[in-house]
């Protein structure tokens, strides 16, 4: 196959690139670098399977030759990315998606777009199934996410319905692993660098907020199995492990061995209490759970992190949007 993966230059985005290369097909990956980190797609570099064409998706959008898939992962995706990109963010999971859509009707491939758990907003239904609509507030800070993600799901069904395209929908609960960028707001990366930093630990509220974490190894097997074998209803892939965010942050105490505290802060205004997914449907439809245990997951990504400290790279945040730029196009 010859696929297009927006996005690919992100943390998700380049490990899934990676999947599909090393199962022998050809990707073209697109990114402009707003979130994404041209490091995490230099090991590719000479690899004749794989061309980069740097440009922002939310404006119009053609790719030379045929594809077979367009996996459309383009998006910033942790709070602090979305609340100082909140335009950006809407643009991307509306005209974002939109263009990328109009580029695998053109070409006759299939579509895949990388929705989230965010979603389900701050669920009252608790685990979260794929039948739950979700309680979010549209016009919270967090619903620049939301309202994107769910956006996009929904032009994606119409795509589905009206043109008959053929259509994936993933739901992606709390991933971690190597490259993510650090102190990029997720509870993850932020406890990780604070640990091994010396800095204190900072949780939300008392803590007693639970999140699910799927590593990242575990998220592109089954979005990989869901874009190959799934069909076009919304699917949960996540860890259905539940965690309390201070059990995490003890968890990242001990397998640093750090001395920094932990220390609380005001809770941010809609945040969920609860998250967890449903993964029947994966389960049943693909044969997917997940496989590596969190405290084997925070291991990996510890040691990831660990050489960089005192380096650049541990204070490396997002950078300004910066005008859209094609300074390629993929043949």
């Amino acid at each position: 196959m010859r696929v297009l993966i927006t996005g690919a230059a992100g943390f998700l985005g380049s490990h899934l690139t990676d999947r599909f290369l090393a199962e022998g097909h050809r990707v073209v990956g697109l990114d402009n670098f707003v979130t994404g980190h041209p490091d995490n797609i230099a090991h590719l570099a000479g690899d004749d399977r794989f061309s980069f064409v740097q440009h922002d998706i939310s404006t119009y959008t053609s790719i030379d030759g045929p594809l077979d898939g367009v996996l459309h992962l383009a998006s910033p995706a942790s709070p602090i990315d979305y609340l100082e990109l909140p335009i950006q963010t809407l643009k991307v999971g509306s005209l974002g998606t939109h263009n990328a859509l109009g580029v695998a009707k053109a070409k006759g491939a299939r579509f895949f777009i990388a929705s989230t758990s965010e979603v389900y907003g701050d669920p009252l239904v608790h685990p979260q199934t794929e039948e739950y609509w979700g309680n979010v507030n549209p016009v919270g800070p967090r619903g620049v996410y939301d309202e994107a993600k769910r956006f996009a799901e929904a032009i994606t069904m119409a795509y589905h319905t009206y043109h008959g395209l053929d259509t994936r929908i993933v739901r992606i609960f709390n991933t971690y692993g190597p490259r993510m960028r650090p102190r990029d707001g997720r509870v993850v990366s932020n406890f990780i660098v604070q640990a091994l930093t010396g800095e204190p630990l900072t949780i939300y509220g008392d803590g007693s907020q639970t999140r699910s974490f799927c590593y990242v190894s575990d998220e592109v097997e089954g979005i990989y199995r869901l874009f190959m074998h799934g069909d076009h209803r919304p699917t949960n892939i996540g860890n259905p492990d539940e965690y309390t965010v201070r059990q995490l942050a003890e968890l990242v105490v001990e397998l640093t061995g750090t001395s920094s505290p932990i220390v609380s802060e005001p809770l941010p205004e809609d945040d969920p209490k609860v998250r967890k997914p449903d993964i029947t449907r994966a389960r049943t439809m693909l044969g997917w759970e997940p496989t590596v245990h969190v405290r084997d997951g925070l291991a990996r990504t510890i040691e990831y992190f660990r050489p960089y400290v005192g380096t650049p790279m541990m204070a490396r945040r997002a950078p300004r949007p910066r005008p859209s730029t094609a300074t390629s196009r993929a043949s």
